[in-house]
C-alpha cells in the first residue's frame, strides 16, 4: 500500500509499524503535535469483521486513563480509511532496548517494573484486559515504559471462544492457562507482565526460544529462567509466575510491593485469592503494533 499524505485532519509521515491488517505510521495532528496513526490496510478496509475489531480496539483503550499507557486521541472506525489516533510514544521498544544495550539494571530496573505494573493496573481497573503485555509492546524512555497495542484487548463480559491449542498474544509471553485454552484474565495478564519484566533483567526470554511446542512445554511446566533476577525482584516474580492463577496477585499489589521494596521496607503478604481478577474477557481477532 503507498504512503497516503493525510488521513482526514491529519497529515501521514513514515510508517513505524505494520502488523496482519494495520500500517502504523507517525503523523502531525492539526495542532502540529506528533501522534501514531494506525491505519486497516486495504486488503482488509472494507471487511465488516475487521472494522469491529478496530471498533472493540477503540472501545477498550478509550477505557483506560495512566501515564503509562498510550492513550487513544482519535478514531475513524466509519471512515473509508478505518484509523485510530494514538499518543505518539518516543524511545525503543523493550526488546530492541535491551539487545542493543543489555538488561535494566539496579533502581532502574524496579523503577520499570513498578511502572509497568502500575500501567497494567489502570487497564484492569478500567475493566479491560490488554492480553499480549510483552517486550514489543513495551516503549521505553529512560527507566519510563509505555504499554502499547490493544489490538487484542478486550472488555470485560465479552464472550471468549477458547480451546487448547489456540494461540492469541505473543507466545512465549503467554501465561499456562491460556495455552489450555482457558479464558484471559488479570491473572494472565499479571504473568505476562512478569515474564516481560524477567527479560528486562536478564536479556533472555523466560521461557527460552526454540520451537512453539519447546516454549509452551516450558511455560506449562513452570520452567521460567530467572538466572540473574535481582534478589528484591526475583521472589515477586516467582509469585507473579505461578502456576495457579488465583496464586498470582494483582497488578496493583505488585506496584505496591515494588515501592515498598524500593524504599526498602518488606513487601506485604498477599492475600491467598484474587477475587477482583473472576473478569473474563473475549473473542479472538489480530492487531497490529501500535
Amino acid at each position: 500500500m503507498g504512503t497516503h499524505r493525510r488521513l482526514g485532519a491529519y497529515r501521514l509521515l513514515g510508517e513505524i509499524g505494520r502488523g496482519s491488517t494495520a500500517v502504523v505510521r507517525l503523523g502531525i495532528d492539526p495542532a502540529g503535535r506528533e501522534v501514531a496513526i494506525k491505519e486497516l490496510i486495504d486488503d482488509v478496509a472494507g471487511e465488516p469483521e475487521a472494522r469491529r475489531r478496530l471498533a472493540r480496539e477503540v472501545a477498550a483503550q478509550a477505557r483506560v486513563d495512566s501515564p503509562y499507557v498510550a492513550r487513544l486521541l482519535d478514531a475513524g472506525v466509519a471512515d473509508d480509511r478505518p484509523y485510530v489516533v494514538l499518543q505518539y510514544v518516543p524511545g525503543l521498544a523493550l526488546g530492541d532496548l535491551v539487545e542493543a544495550y543489555g538488561p535494566l539494571r539496579g533502581d532502574r530496573l524496579l523503577r520499570f517494573a513498578r511502572s509497568l505494573a502500575l500501567g497494567l493496573a489502570a487497564v484492569h481497573d478500567a475493566g479491560v484486559l490488554h492480553r499480549d503485555v510483552s517486550p514489543g509492546n513495551v516503549i521505553v524512555l529512560g527507566d519510563r515504559p509505555t504499554l502499547i497495542d490493544f489490538g487484542i484487548a478486550q472488555e470485560a463480559g465479552a464472550r471468549q471462544i477458547t480451546r487448547p491449542g489456540m494461540v492469541i498474544g505473543t507466545p512465549a509471553y503467554l501465561a499456562p492457562e491460556l495455552i489450555e485454552g482457558q479464558p484471559a484474565s488479570t491473572a494472565s495478564d499479571v504473568f505476562s507482565w512478569a515474564a516481560t519484566v524477567a527479560y528486562a533483567a536478564t536479556g533472555r526470554h523466560p521461557f527460552g526460544r526454540g520451537t512453539l511446542h519447546g516454549v509452551c512445554f516450558r511455560i506449562l511446566r513452570g520452567k521460567a529462567d530467572l538466572d540473574g533476577a535481582p534478589e528484591p525482584l526475583a521472589p515477586l516474580l516467582r509469585l507473579a509466575l505461578r502456576r495457579d492463577p488465583a496464586e498470582r496477585p494483582t497488578a496493583r499489589w505488585f506496584a505496591g510491593s515494588l515501592a515498598q521494596r524500593s524504599a526498602g521496607t518488606p513487601a506485604r503478604r498477599p492475600a491467598r485469592a484474587f477475587a477482583e481478577r473472576d473478569r473474563q474477557v473475549t473473542v479472538r481477532y489480530d492487531g497490529a503494533a501500535a
